[in-house]
């Protein structure tokens, strides 16, 4: 089973939650990072996120891994989005599921926290100005 995907394509966070629905689970926390209109005080048009993608699943994957190993958390999932996105739109997905909040909440942040800093995912932001910018890693 993948627990770590990219999407070329929208995706909906209510079923991402439901396949993650069990008898013992007692909490649930996520992440939802999403394309804002700016960023280092430059107004973005909106953005393009581009990936190796072999190599994003693949770590991704052991990002994953590495959190259900780490913390006591029952099941956890991360998606992220790839392509041209608008502002609004919704880029990354992580769900975790734990017998209790404090795994659920530590674990979420983990997983967004080493996504955002070793899978090869590159942001191009596109700003008002006329140019536009790579940007990786994200913290």
């Amino acid at each position: 089973m993948k627990r770590f995907t990219l999407s070329d394509t929208p995706f909906d966070t209510s079923a991402l939650r439901a396949d993650l629905l069990d008898d013992r689970v007692g909490g649930f926390a996520s992440f939802e990072g999403w394309v804002r209109s700016h960023n280092a005080d430059r107004a973005v048009l909106g953005l393009r996120y581009e990936a190796y993608a072999a190599l994003a699943e693949s770590e991704g994957e052991k990002i994953m891994a590495e959190a259900m190993g780490r913390f006591a958390i029952i099941d956890a999932r991360c998606i992220h989005r790839t392509g041209d996105l608008a502002i609004g739109e919704l880029a990354v997905w992580v769900g975790v599921t734990s017998a209790h909040r404090d795994a659920a909440f530590a674990a979420c942040r983990y997983i967004i926290d080493e996504v955002k800093a070793r899978v090869p995912i590159w942001k191009h932001e596109r700003y008002t100005e006329g140019d536009a910018g790579w940007l990786h890693p994200q913290p």
